[in-house]
């Protein structure tokens, strides 16, 4: 009975923690979508402007959008200006995995969208932590946004 008990309580444990990344994720695929629409209503200059704007629409709470070129050169990015401008295709995650060239690849795809997994710093921790970006193919743009998974 004591190990019933246990096995539910993970269980229970294991389907909080689930619903609450699909929430991250789903929050993540919803923003990028709304600045896809956004740059389709105003074109890239427009998008490039209020997604480098850290208090602009496509920041919420946590969760920011950044647009690269096809080729993972970084436009945008509301949490690190330094960022913008910078050529991303050879950056690596914390286990050499290089994670910019998946993204180009994914947006490349037949689907034009996906998700990349990858081990990043977390700034609130200062750890490095596994985390998922939700990237999207905006004609020659890659628009993304991403989650620190748990």
């Amino acid at each position: 009975m004591k190990k019933l008990i246990i096995l539910l309580m993970a269980a229970i444990f294991c389907l909080g923690s689930t619903s609450a990344k699909a929430d991250d994720r789903d929050t993540a695929v919803a923003l990028v979508k709304k600045a896809v629409a956004f740059y389709k209503a105003n074109g890239a200059e427009k998008l490039i402007e209020e997604a480098s704007n850290p208090k602009g629409q496509f920041v919420d709470g946590a969760f920011y959008v950044f647009v690269m070129d096809k080729d993972a050169f970084m436009l945008a990015h509301p949490m690190n200006a330094s960022l913008i401008g910078t050529p991303n295709i050879q950056l690596q995650d914390a286990n050499g995995k290089f994670f910019c060239k998946e993204m180009v690849a994914v947006t490349k795809s037949a689907a034009g969208a996906g998700w990349v997994d990858y081990m990043f710093k977390n700034p609130k921790t200062n750890e490095i932590a596994p985390k998922s970006s939700y990237v999207e193919r905006a004609d020659d743009f890659i628009v993304g946004c991403g989650v620190y998974r748990r």
